[in-house]
């Protein structure tokens, strides 16, 4: 895979090197301090930063604003794009939006159902789905041209990805859904939190087989428990995860006082076993609000110093 892009990240997984990535959600209200903080906890230990679009359908400072305060910062940020609330003429504009701030990352995404947030009685859009965005993306950034047709002046640079869910049942269809996503023009991949790493070998070993590692970046996705009852609640509660047995029982007979710390021995454990793993490009460190423990998580992984390329 060639660089074809001016991002930093993926000038880095072209060169062979891991790629690691993080997560900022913006804030429930206007302070850009908040946003500061965070994406300040993240620097040197990442290459990029995702900033997720009002995750779980609650309001929060706009995706777009947000990438534009971590790039004035000096960091590359990932605009995350939803689906669900904007039409094909937001989605461009918003696609043009950054390009004017020469943020050359972008994750297409459909996006939590509504009545998960804050605004249950908000109406769905969804006039792409997120196959389409990255299609749309590609199309911009490739023909230099519109939906529409009309040329772009100054079309987009965009690494184009997408998410996926190795354990989303039936686990029959998850490589012939990547495939899919693939052929709509993504580029790299960040797939749900991982627990079961057999399983996610086996998702990974498929791809390899029909070659789709050889033409997008599989970016591993880790998320440390904080507590047992974190990894119940994610065990039972949360839609398309898979949290073994083991792992849950784990963090349930370490003491209280240091289920945080063995949630990190944890998400340690699994960057160094998937480090070796064929087909895997680099990591997704999603600290949900515990952006303090990246850099231990990436240091105690291996990962660091983070490869510097012009």
């Amino acid at each position: 895979m060639s660089v074809k892009t001016p991002s930093k990240l993926e000038k880095i997984m072209a060169a062979g090197h891991l790629g690691v990535t993080s997560e900022c959600g913006p804030p429930r209200g206007s302070d850009p301090e908040v946003i500061k903080e965070k994406a300040g906890l993240l620097k040197g230990c990442v290459d990029a930063i995702n900033v997720t679009d009002n995750q779980t359908s609650v309001v929060r400072t706009s995706s777009l604003a947000t990438c534009i305060h971590i790039k004035l910062m000096g960091l590359e940020p990932i605009l995350q794009m939803v689906t669900r609330d904007r039409n094909r003429i937001a989605l461009q504009s918003d696609i043009l939006g950054a390009a004017s701030f020469d943020i050359h990352n972008i994750l297409c995404l459909s996006g939590d159902h509504q009545s998960f947030g804050d605004h249950p009685q908000g109406q769905n859009v969804h006039d792409l789905d997120s196959m389409q965005l990255a299609w749309t993306a590609r199309k911009m950034r490739d023909e230099g041209t519109f939906l529409g047709g009309n040329e772009i002046k100054r079309p987009p640079e965009m690494f184009v990805g997408a998410a996926a869910n190795p354990f989303a049942d039936p686990f029959e269809i998850r490589v012939p859904r990547l495939a899919k996503k693939i052929a709509a023009g993504v580029e790299f991949i960040q797939t749900q939190c991982i627990y079961n790493l057999d399983k996610f070998e086996e998702w990974v070993r498929q791809a390899r087989e029909r070659g789709l590692t050889e033409k997008c970046y599989i970016m591993a996705g880790i998320t440390p428990f904080k507590s047992a009852g974190m990894a119940k609640y994610m065990k039972n509660r949360v839609p398309g995860m898979d949290v073994p047995d083991d792992v849950v029982k784990r963090m349930a007979d370490t003491p209280k006082e240091k289920q945080a710390e063995e949630g990190i021995n944890i998400c340690v454990e699994t960057i160094q076993r998937l480090k070796e793993v064929e087909g895997v490009a680099g990591f997704h460190i999603m600290a949900i609000e515990w952006e303090e423990k990246v850099s231990e998580i990436v240091e105690r992984a291996g990962l660091l110093p983070r490869p510097e390329i012009d």
